[in-house]
């Protein structure tokens, strides 16, 4: 099993043991804002194939790469004016920008999965000193085994890919609990290719644009996130639930009690007080939770469509999606 260092209590040596981690082109598993990352060497070729051989990932579905500063993103990816705003307003921070790569970059071609265009990201807090103290920008895709749910802590780390790492780096639970938002700007347009941990509101706000979603129905796979399929436990998934089938896990949401609960396997509330922000940073936990109750379903209760519902009602519809 992997060796877990805790940042909080020896953070020189949790970076130093990455750094070397890292350098061999084994990948280690780094702590986000957002999730916990399956994080390797952008630039180097077989540091990325093994993170996609950890994980079962189809190599078409490409890779964010996270970087500690614009210094390394400008080297890396070519910024338009609207979309450099947006990065001096929202990083280090929750979101992913959908970029032209350079030329000259050295991140190498199967971490964008052929593509010419480059998902990119400043993360905040301790995963962006372990990216600065390496050198290097880092590909980082959920920790988690390909289509399952994405760990919000060291211990869904260790519980999933635990056999296969050598080193997990454990910073707590993860302060927004979903993946960032990832966004591309085209010809003066905002296009919403995954909603995240940045409420889209905020990005039209600052631009003054209007955020729009493409049709997810036969979309172009651009960036992560975006497989119909996505974010699935073993257990199947019923939305939108108005009552509580015997022996199905309910999550709900707002402490709404739903008919039949009493019979649940389990009941799981994402926010009793009605809060998104803490319903989305208990989502992938719960889901882990409902799921190991040993339900075959797990019913889940309205969640509002606003703000962060956005994105918690985007995962929750492709852990429900029909399974290839």
């Amino acid at each position: 099993m992997a060796e877990i260092i805790d940042t909080r209590i020896e953070p020189d040596r949790a970076i130093e043991s990455a750094c070397a981690v890292l350098a061999t082109g084994e990948p280690v598993a780094i702590p986000t804002e957002t999730v916990y990352g399956l994080a390797a060497d952008a630039t180097n070729a077989a540091a990325i194939t093994r993170i996609y051989e950890m994980k079962g990932r189809p190599r078409f579905n490409p890779l964010i790469c996270h970087v500690s500063d614009m210094a390394m993103a400008e080297a890396h990816v070519i910024f338009d004016p609207i979309s450099r705003r947006l990065a001096e307003a929202f990083w280090p921070g929750p979101l992913t920008l959908i970029l032209p790569q350079r030329r000259e970059s050295r991140v190498h071609p199967l971490a964008s999965a052929g593509l010419d265009t480059l998902g990119i990201r400043m993360p905040e807090g301790f995963s962006r000193r372990v990216i600065a103290r390496f050198g290097r920008p880092l590909a980082a895709p959920s920790a988690n085994t390909s289509g399952k749910i994405s760990p919000t802590c060291a211990v869904h780390v260790q519980d999933d890919l635990g056999p296969k790492l050598k080193l997990i780096l454990d910073a707590g639970p993860a302060e927004i609990g979903l993946e960032s938002t990832i966004l591309k700007v085209e010809s003066g347009r905002l296009r919403l290719l995954r909603p995240g941990g940045l409420d889209a509101a905020e990005i039209e706000a600052l631009t003054g644009l209007p955020v729009e979603r493409p049709d997810a129905a036969g979309a172009t796979i651009e960036a992560p996130g975006m497989l119909v399929s996505h974010y699935a436990p073993g257990a199947a998934v019923r939305l939108n639930a108005v009552d509580v089938q015997k022996g199905e896990a309910l999550i709900r949401f707002g402490n709404i009690p739903l008919p039949g609960e009493s019979h649940a396997a389990v009941v799981l509330d994402l926010s009793p007080e009605g809060n998104l922000r803490e319903a989305a940073a208990n989502l992938f936990d719960y889901m882990k939770k409902a799921d190991a109750s040993g339900a075959a379903t797990i019913a889940v209760g309205p969640v509002p469509s606003g703000g962060l519902g956005e994105a918690i009602i985007d995962r929750l519809q492709r852990a429900a999606a029909p399974r290839g």
